[in-house]
């Protein structure tokens, strides 16, 4: 039995595909994989959740993407044998309490339990690093989405009571102690999930990896707002605005580690509701419900931050609140939600967790 982890990010958002910096965490919400190998020629996957199963032969798998969960499953299967490590037949049911479209990277968590749960059942010697790489692996090639190693990274690699300062070109990172003394984390899910998201995001990588050919850089987390300047008559607005803002976050990264070292955590809000505005007006993968949440909470004097977190068109914005107004808070911001929009928000009191493992029993 293996426990994957979701993941929050504090701030970094959209930098992992642009090998540029982010600060992750593994939380205490996850998927929980059991797996056993199969007596019989046949492979049977169980979503206990969905209440669906999947049955197949490992050795004449159909490897057409399904556009579904199995997706995940396949995907990690292919890439494992990419590598010319052996598999058979297995059985696996799988369920977690990571709520489906928050952006706390449940793929990544699938895929993660997965790759870990066979790297153990079938003694294949892959490094927590390959295993990530595999996962990445699957959700390009069978998923369809062209995702940075963040996601996977933090749900391996996540530590208690840790932030990851991971920076995605060496795929390196050291932890940094969260200690935000008298305020959480709170993250308040707009329970929507906007049908852009996939799309979309592989645009904008598109759009990142052109511009950092323009500019003559490997990636743009090499290029400077200076150097950029220099080709904005060369550039589409929209486009000049979405690199622009990629170069600016990953500064307000290295900023966010400097203000948790330095116990400033009023300075640290400050580069969240930044990083919010960077990504609805600059980077344009916000939407209504997220806006409002995240101008909520600026209205709110118990709230010293926030901003929306992940892929974005919907999910989970991340807050900084006071401890002893947490309810006071939830409260608040649930009552405006349900006047504004008719439909309820979520709210997640998190801890910061060690990844993917084995579970003892």
């Amino acid at each position: 039995m293996v426990f994957s982890p979701g993941r929050i990010n504090l701030i970094g958002e959209h930098t992992d595909y642009n090998d540029g910096f982010v600060l992750p965490a593994a939380i205490d919400m996850g998927i929980i994989s059991a797996l056993t190998k199969s007596n019989t020629n046949q492979s049977s996957i169980v979503a206990l959740d969905l209440h669906q199963n999947f049955d197949f032969s490992i050795h004449k798998m159909n490897q057409n993407r399904t556009g579904t969960w199995k997706d995940y499953v396949i995907g990690v299967i292919i890439e494992i044998k990419k590598l010319g490590k052996s598999i058979d037949d297995f059985n696996l049911v799988f369920g977690g309490n990571i709520p489906n479209g928050a952006g706390l990277s449940s793929s990544a968590a699938l895929e993660n339990s997965i790759v870990f749960g066979l790297n153990e059942l079938f003694n294949l010697g892959l490094s927590k690093l390959e295993m990530i790489l595999i996962s990445q692996n699957a959700e390009h090639n069978q998923v369809g989405v062209q995702c940075g190693i963040m996601d996977q990274y933090a749900s391996m690699f996540g530590q208690e009571n840790n932030l990851l300062f991971l920076d995605c070109r060496t795929q390196v990172a050291i932890p940094i102690v969260l200690d935000l003394h008298n305020f959480e984390i709170i993250l308040v899910n707009t329970n929507v999930k906007h049908s852009l998201a996939e799309s979309e995001y592989n645009k904008r990588r598109h759009v990142c990896e052109s511009i950092a050919r323009l500019l003559q850089v490997d990636t743009l987390r090499d290029a400077t707002e200076e150097q950029l300047t220099a080709k904005r008559n060369d550039l589409l607005s929209k486009d000049f605005q979405m690199a622009l803002f990629i170069i600016q976050e990953n500064n307000r990264v290295t900023k966010a580690v400097n203000c948790i070292k330095n116990k400033d955590i009023n300075s640290l809000g400050s580069l969240l509701y930044e990083s919010h505005i960077g990504l609805q007006k600059q980077y344009k993968v916000s939407c209504p419900e997220l806006d409002f949440l995240v101008e909520n909470a600026k209205n709110h004097s118990e709230a010293v931050g926030a901003r929306m977190m992940g892929g974005g068109f919907g999910g989970c914005t991340i807050n900084i609140i006071d401890k002893n107004n947490v309810s006071n808070f939830s409260k608040f911001i649930q009552n405006q939600y349900k006047k504004k929009f008719n439909k309820h928000c979520s709210i997640y009191q998190v801890n910061l967790s060690n990844g993917t493992h084995l579970i003892k029993t």
